[in-house]
């Protein structure tokens, strides 16, 4: 085990990952605030009752709270603001920003590979527009379910009435659908990322690792923030931007970890049966 994170360490050196995930906290952040438009432009006409208030009450669970707060008065605005003329542009620069986002993760995947893209330009442009849209439609999904998840549990209690057991089984279901579908965003990304073709896993070491590294990522960094650093202080209004993009950072850290994780175990058992 030892030995394995040492080689992870230098593997991950060796391939910037660390550049790398700058990069793509950055992509991440340009992209992330025109998608959040074109979604949140569209949520009244999806006809799915409370999705608004499940976004936000899973966006104050997992981001810390300024940038939770940020996301939230985004939220309060375009539900104010919201016209055929937001729905438009955020339709336009969320398939150029957000698409660039996933291309980024794309480039980074091949790097570490060490594989350099060969699809032609609009080929690798439209996997990285596929990509995206699916992971739209994952995002709307999940909490989709989960929302019908809370309606279910709702109706049980006004049946066999509330109790502590009934919340720890609604609650844990809430997460494991989450979980679920984060798994399933990182096995498609690591599938159809990378110009190789590679086998489709849907649990598989490295996604497993890149999703707890996800999760205990964002609840240590949630915490590091609220308890031992005041970053308002230090950056006044632009405070959520620099801790958004921290976190981001961390997030992309982890995804790049899990391909290089998945590819050193690859390698391992290529050498074993060579």
């Amino acid at each position: 085990m030892i030995d394995f994170a040492k080689a992870l360490w230098r593997e991950i050196q060796e391939d910037k990952l660390l550049d790398g995930a700058a990069v793509l906290a950055f992509f991440f952040l340009l992209a992330v605030f025109p998608a959040a438009l074109f979604v949140l432009s569209l949520l009244p006409s999806l006809s799915i009752p409370h999705l608004q208030e499940a976004i936000l009450d899973l966006l104050h669970q997992v981001l810390p709270r300024q940038s939770a707060d940020l996301f939230e008065v985004t939220v309060k605005y375009v539900a104010s603001k919201a016209s055929a003329g937001v729905l438009t542009f955020g339709l336009s620069f969320t398939f150029w920003s957000a698409s660039t986002g996933v291309y980024a993760i794309m480039e980074q995947l091949n790097a570490i590979h060490e594989r350099e893209d060969r699809r032609p330009f609009w080929k690798a442009r439209g996997t990285a527009i596929l990509l995206m849209l699916f992971l739209f439609l994952l995002l709307i999904g999940s909490l989709s379910l989960v929302i019908f998840g809370g309606a279910v549990q709702s109706w049980t209690a006004s049946v066999i009435g509330w109790s502590e057991p009934l919340r720890v089984f609604f609650a844990a279901l809430r997460w494991v659908i989450i979980a679920a579908g984060l798994l399933l965003a990182l096995a498609v990304i690591y599938r159809f990322g990378p110009d190789l073709d590679l086998k489709f896993r849907f649990i598989a070491p490295g996604n497993i690792v890149a999703a707890t590294l996800i999760a205990l990522g964002s609840i240590g960094f949630r915490l590091y923030v609220s308890k031992f650093s005041d970053y308002s202080a230090t950056y006044g209004n632009i405070a959520a931007m620099i801790v958004l993009m921290l976190w981001m950072y961390l997030a992309a850290m982890a995804l790049l970890i899990g391909c290089e994780i998945d590819l050193m175990l690859h390698r391992h058992k290529r050498g074993q049966t060579d």
